[in-house]
């Protein structure tokens, strides 16, 4: 199979297994565990901040920052295809007890003329909006990418309203890699980011909470009351570590390869393709026929992803090569064209 539905399908790399067989370990919930704490000392500083938090999900990295950062009856403004927004269960009302207020980003890159609008004044029968939340990537606008200055007008924005700022960084990786900057560039002036090593970066399990020492403390127990505390965990950690110091660079293979991807689909009848900014070409057609498409792609071998009856996703990552990306723009073209014959006839 030519797996494509996302970069979280991605396994371990031989030097990360190793990693894992040979890490010193302890207990994590003692802050114990050398691997964990260094894994989380090398991830503070490659962001440019204080403190890191090792947790088991990204989403459960999300949520702690919106429990750390809100009180109970706040809004949070978020654009409205957010990973919080749309994947996450609502848990912001669940765990924390704030609600989403939604703003519409064109291509999923919010301005702060968005976030103005966005922020309603208070009152005493309406509740106080407290949070920004930024993707950067934006999954579901396809892997597109927030660059440096639009971060930090979003950032000053909020500063000048009085929010804070939690950046969603799942794929912030990718988004530094595609700019040439430092990943710290992106999110300099954010209260918190979360940040993932579990896809592109071939990670098995695990994300990353920064924010100052005061903030981390912090949450470490709302980690806790969730069930995130983990005990050997540098075994998780190990693997980590790898992918910090060796993986980031070569997401750049994912992209390049996401373009030509994009490439050998483009002109094909019916199919209108989104920006690739990073490893995600997302293709939308003017019929909803896509649950049949990825039904199809399957039994030839290709896995995909429907996002909506008219929408698709396909992902790039570290195990498919040039040759399965290739082969799979061919075997959707092939897909497309039985699928107007059929239609004809």
């Amino acid at each position: 199979m030519i797996d494509l539905r996302s970069d979280t399908v991605t396994r371990p790399t031989p030097e990360m297994r190793r990693a894992m067989a040979e890490a010193e370990v302890g207990d994590d919930l003692y802050g114990e565990d050398p691997t964990v704490n260094r894994l989380q000392e090398e991830a503070a500083a490659l962001l440019g901040f204080e403190a890191a938090l090792f947790v088991p999900t990204g989403t459960m990295g999300n949520e702690i920052a919106i429990r750390v950062l809100t009180e109970r009856g706040d809004q949070v403004l978020v654009e409205e295809r957010s990973h919080v927004v749309e994947y996450e269960l609502s848990g912001m009302a669940q765990h924390s007890g704030v609600v989403p207020r939604m703003l519409r980003a064109e291509g999923g890159i919010l301005s702060p003329d968005a976030v103005r609008a966005g922020l309603k004044i208070p009152t005493i029968n309406r509740a106080a909006t407290t949070l920004l939340v930024v993707e950067n990537t934006h999954n579901l606008a396809g892997g597109v990418v927030t660059p440096v200055h639009g971060m930090r007008g979003l950032f000053d924005c909020a500063k000048e309203l009085g929010l804070k700022v939690h950046v969603d960084g799942a794929r912030l990786w990718n988004a530094a890699v595609a700019l040439g900057v430092a990943p710290a560039a992106l999110v300099a002036g954010a209260d918190t980011v979360m940040v993932t090593l579990s896809k592109g970066l071939c990670c098995p399990v695990g994300s990353l909470l920064v924010s100052s020492r005061e903030r981390i403390e912090r949450a470490r127990r709302v980690r806790q009351l969730l069930g995130g505390g983990m005990r050997q965990a540098g075994v998780l950690a190990a693997a980590g570590l790898v992918a910090l110091r060796s993986m980031i660079p070569r997401l750049a293979e994912d992209h390049q390869k996401a373009q030509r991807l994009a490439e050998a689909l483009q002109g094909r009848e019916g199919l209108r393709l989104g920006a690739v900014d990073t490893n995600i070409v997302v293709a939308r057609f003017d019929e909803p026929k896509v649950p049949a498409l990825v039904e199809a792609l399957k039994k030839e071998g290709v896995l995909s992803t429907a996002m909506d009856p008219s929408t698709f996703r396909l992902v790039t990552h570290h195990d498919v090569s040039a040759e399965d990306c290739a082969r799979a723009a061919q075997l959707v073209g092939q897909a497309l064209s039985a699928a107007r014959s059929e239609k004809c006839s």
